[in-house]
């Protein structure tokens, strides 16, 4: 065979690698997120997107559930807080849980992230600090604010989960669900029939559900916390 006018490339003409950092590591491990869900985050996947060995990454991160509570953090990079003097703590609120519901509903793999993952690192820290300032604002006890904190951080990630679901794996699931519910014998199960038109109501894009949800959640915080006094 005439190889005489084959181009031989030298490794050193190939683009330089970038140096592993955690801060490179993590984000390769969010894009495989994004790309393949909860599956594409293991050790080996994220060694191998970056042309290395595994056991290099243990320099950087201890395991994956720690790699896992960085990339947790990596994707709330865009959850809005808004100004404090632009509106009252409960706008506030409720204006950063709904930022932070969306934040996962763009991105299914760190919804699901949020429901199974310690947070860790300065976004995470940021959004509890800023949920914790509102809340105390409020005039609550610590323990109320604290323990509301997390129901609501809980019910804002199970909320985008679930849309997630729906929206991808489990779609035809929830059609044939809702079909069954809106269909059910009125004889036999008259109060789904009544509320047929609520149960499936009050999604996106207004989001009024979610926002009940949070309400719900709030008063009865608020509620009990008098009770305590």
């Amino acid at each position: 065979m005439n190889n005489a006018n084959r181009t031989i490339v030298s490794r050193r003409a190939r683009p330089a690698k970038e140096p592993l950092s955690r801060e490179v590591i993590v984000k390769q491990a969010f894009l495989l997120l994004r790309e393949e869900g909860i599956s594409g985050l293991s050790m080996r996947k994220v060694a191998k997107a970056l042309d290395t060995g595994a056991s290099s990454l243990y320099v950087y991160v201890k395991d994956l559930q720690e790699l896992s509570s960085y990339v947790l953090d990596y994707g709330l990079t865009h959850v809005e807080l808004p100004d404090t003097d632009d509106g009252s703590w409960k706008s506030n609120l409720f204006a950063a849980l709904l930022s932070y519901q969306q934040v996962l509903y763009k991105d299914p793999g760190i919804a699901e992230l949020a429901l199974t993952t310690t947070p860790l690192g300065p976004h995470s820290l940021d959004l509890s600090e800023y949920l914790l300032k509102q809340l105390a604002a409020s005039g609550i006890q610590p323990a109320s604010a604290a323990w509301a904190m997390d129901l609501l951080l809980m019910y804002a990630a199970s909320s985008a989960f679930e849309h997630v679901s729906w929206s991808k794996n489990e779609k035809r699931s929830f059609t044939l669900m809702k079909e069954a519910y809106l269909s059910a014998d009125a004889s036999r199960f008259p109060f789904i029939h009544s509320h047929k038109s609520e149960l499936f109501s009050g999604d996106l894009p207004k989001d009024e559900r979610f926002l009940w949800g949070l309400e719900v959640i709030l008063q009865g915080t608020l509620k009990l916390d008098h009770g305590m006094e």
